[in-house]
């Protein structure tokens, strides 16, 4: 008898209280009954998914809670994504992320350039790569807006850059690439900002309103990456659900095989229902099912604890509710419900707080029968120091 695994991921739902919910948390003050019965029907607890030392980045805790050590696989955001859009690189290839942003009196103003259409993104970024065609050993590869990636072959590089959701409102200046190639990179982000300053794309954006794309932004570089398959660590066969190209990416290297939903955009508006109906089907084919939902991160690099609470109340109705009504009819079955890691309202940026987890199912037996929140998984004694550890306890029937 096999036991079928159920994982759903609200990224960045985990935060701090705010003043608005009278001192509660997002996930405190959102109505989530389907959350909070898996709480409380099995197991609550906290898990470290960000390893000290290392960058609160959506790469590094996905990793850890797929089980594996960050401190040991990771090399980079870019080359996971770059594993996602199948970008074939050279092991000297160094890859970049590229987001369009928005700058606004010398800071970074929005990590999205208002969450540009991809058609738009797509002749933004092709018309930079043919003003640069100059340049030999560099690649632009387009993605979903405003996420794009960047490849150069002839050079070293030893920079550090900022993630541009983490420096919202901070000084453009003070935040730009530092280290040994950096003014290669910062002279391409100029030149971007001058192509882009006067474009018809941004010319129309701003006559609807809408933020302009100012520049191109480098971050997360890294090299090819490589990762042991879950198959052979585990013995499971998985699939993923995900509207992400990163998500899409440690799939890839992993082995799980890709589900599309249609209208999952990755952002508020995507399609919560389609997400549980899909896993729902799948469960019948794979040993392990992972359903990602970007739109709590999203809502919280904005700032919007409204949006946020929204957000996360979809996923506990359309999908976490249908997802476990249909894994409980299986004989042996667990699920697992936590943010990868928290993105609170009021820094907008990402935190390597611990996150609170719950699951449910066969062999487990409630420790703290109270609403699922990060309160109630502290007191439940319930903790985990290194992330990829939580997978084999999860996994361990």
């Amino acid at each position: 008898m096999k036991t079928k695994y159920v994982i759903i991921i609200p990224d960045g739902a985990a935060d701090e209280p705010i003043e608005a919910f009278d001192g509660k948390t997002v996930i405190e003050a959102a109505e989530t009954p389907n959350i909070d019965r898996i709480a409380m029907d099995g197991k609550q607890g906290l898990v470290r998914t960000v390893p000290e030392g290392m960058t609160a980045g959506s790469d590094v805790a996905q990793m850890s809670l797929l089980g594996y050590d960050p401190t040991q696989c990771y090399s980079g955001r870019a080359p996971i994504e770059a594993a996602a859009m199948e970008i074939p690189l050279d092991p000297k290839d160094w890859v970049f992320r590229c987001n369009l942003v928005t700058f606004a009196d010398d800071k970074m103003a929005d990590h999205s350039a208002g969450h540009i259409s991809t058609d738009e993104a797509k002749t933004l970024i092709t018309d930079l790569a043919e003003a640069l065609n100059e340049i030999y050993g560099i690649r632009f590869y387009t993605g979903v807006s405003y996420r794009h990636l960047f490849v150069v072959s002839d050079r070293e590089f030893d920079v550090t850059t900022q993630p541009p959701h983490d420096i919202i409102g901070k000084k453009i200046a003070k935040n730009m690439p530092k280290g040994k190639n950096a003014d290669f990179l910062n002279d391409i982000m100029a030149r971007s900002q001058q192509l882009f300053e006067n474009h018809e794309i941004n010319r129309v954006r701003r006559d609807l309103g809408e933020n302009a794309a100012s520049s191109v932004w480098f971050w997360g570089q890294g090299r090819k990456a490589a990762l042991e398959r879950f198959s052979t660590r585990f013995g499971l066969k998985g699939a993923a659900i995900t509207a992400v190209d990163l998500v899409r990416g440690l799939a890839k290297l992993i082995g799980f095989d890709l589900i599309e939903v249609e209208g999952a955009t990755g952002y508020l508006d995507t399609n919560y229902q389609g997400k549980a109906e899909a896993a729902i089907e799948a469960i019948k084919d794979y040993d392990v099912v992972f359903v990602h939902i970007e739109a709590p991160d999203e809502a919280g690099h904005a700032g919007n604890a409204a949006a946020k609470k929204k957000a996360l109340e979809n996923i506990d109705e359309y999908i976490v509710g249908p997802v476990y009504e249909a894994i409980k009819q299986y004989d042996s079955y667990r699920i697992l419900v936590m943010p990868d890691h928290p993105t609170p309202v009021a820094t907008q940026a990402h935190s390597d707080e611990p996150v609170p987890f719950a699951m449910a199912g066969t062999s487990l037996e409630a420790i703290v029968p109270k609403p699922f929140s990060e309160k109630n998984a502290l007191d439940s004694g319930f903790s985990v120091e290194k992330g990829h550890e939580l997978m084999e306890y999860f996994l361990k029937v």
